[in-house]
């Protein structure tokens, strides 16, 4: 997947902008706050509909309206063209697809995969279990085409327990949880074959880009401990009807981090956390692209956050993973192939030569 044309209208400081991307290595280098960080963030938000610096949309608007708009053309590998656009103003959105409305966020997500490394993918390590879980179903969401489905009903059957337990209707708790255990048990099962995979990538770059690191375990805590989830939910019946929630499940499901022994958030410096979360979205690129879609990589503010030597070794396999690669930082580094850079200043981009 490549960008080969994006246009992004009155994002925060960025009132008008239209260019053409390299199709292999971009390089956006401006001063702090002159607006590169805000073009990856317009990718982003036409990914997912959301900033990953602000749970407020309004926010992203500039100076000419409380409206933005982002647009792009692209190019799939196997050279389909689409041109996705997005519009928003504070609550309310509207995405089209080649001159189609789309209904949902996710059919944008679907057509504009990309990963994200910023300054807090730290979370990813040290983080609640909420960011792997997200981690973990971001990669099923593009891999398993059946995910979307089962994790949606079972969202639908887990808020319809949760209603009934606060309304304390014991009768249909038995009918809901018929629905529910097979869900969780399903949804569970594909993120622990999706751990698997991550586990065999993980092996293969750890070695080459997380240089210091020792052997990194994964393991998938399912959400209910051990055994079957139908008696976990009946174990937990008289607390969940107390407290009018349910507590066991996959929505509490944890992806655990081991070094030796020990959590990895519990022993790793920050940036031994940062280079094993680089390693596991790194691991995500390269499963997608084994799937015949390879993602498109968005590098915010990444020298920064690593010495030359990591720094390089990242970019290295992000790369490598053959996808279009989006770097930001405040100085241009050494930058290896075909490539182009762009300078932004006060929003305003120029193509460097």
């Amino acid at each position: 997947m490549i960008v080969t044309e994006l246009r992004i209208e009155n994002l925060r400081n960025l009132a008008k902008v239209c260019f053409a991307p390299h199709p292999r290595l971009n390089f956006i280098v401006g001063a702090n706050g002159a607006g590169k960080t805000s073009l990856l963030e317009s990718l982003v938000v036409l990914s997912r509909g959301r900033s990953f610096r602000t749970t407020q949309a309004a926010e992203l608007a500039g100076n000419e309206g409380q409206t933005f708009h982002v647009f792009a053309t692209t190019c799939r590998d196997d050279q389909k063209v689409s041109r996705i656009g997005l519009e928003r103003a504070g609550r309310h959105w509207r995405a089209r697809k080649d001159a189609r409305d789309l209904k949902q966020i996710s059919e944008l997500t679907r057509s504009l995969p990309l990963i994200l490394m910023e300054p807090n993918s730290h979370l990813l390590v040290s983080g609640t279990p909420d960011f792997r879980r997200k981690y973990l179903d971001w990669g099923l969401f593009h891999v398993e085409h059946g995910f979307l489905d089962t994790w949606g009903r079972f969202s639908r059957a887990l808020k319809q327990r949760n209603a009934a337990l606060r309304n304390r209707q014991l009768d249909v708790l038995d009918s809901i949880d018929s629905t529910l255990v097979p869900l969780a048990e399903s949804l569970s099962d594909l993120r622990a074959r999706h751990t698997d995979h991550i586990r065999g990538e993980l092996e293969q770059l750890i070695p080459v880009v997380g240089h210091g690191l020792s052997e990194i375990k994964l393991t998938l805590l399912p959400g209910w401990g051990d055994g079957q989830y139908e008696a976990a939910l009946l174990r937990s019946r008289d607390r969940d009807l107390e407290r009018g929630i349910t507590h066991h499940g996959p929505h509490r499901a944890d992806l655990v981090l081991e070094t030796g022994n020990n959590l990895a958030k519990a022993v790793l410096s920050r940036g031994e956390q940062k280079t094993l979360s680089a390693a596991l979205l790194l691991a995500q690129s390269r499963l997608l692209a084994q799937q015949g879609e390879r993602p498109i990589m968005l590098l915010d503010d990444l020298a920064s956050e690593f010495d030359e030597q990591h720094f390089q070794s990242v970019l290295g396999q992000a790369l490598a993973s053959g996808g279009q690669v989006w770097v930001s930082g405040t100085s241009v580094p050494d930058l290896p192939g075909d490539h182009s850079v762009f300078h932004v200043e006060h929003g305003v981009l120029q193509e460097m030569v």
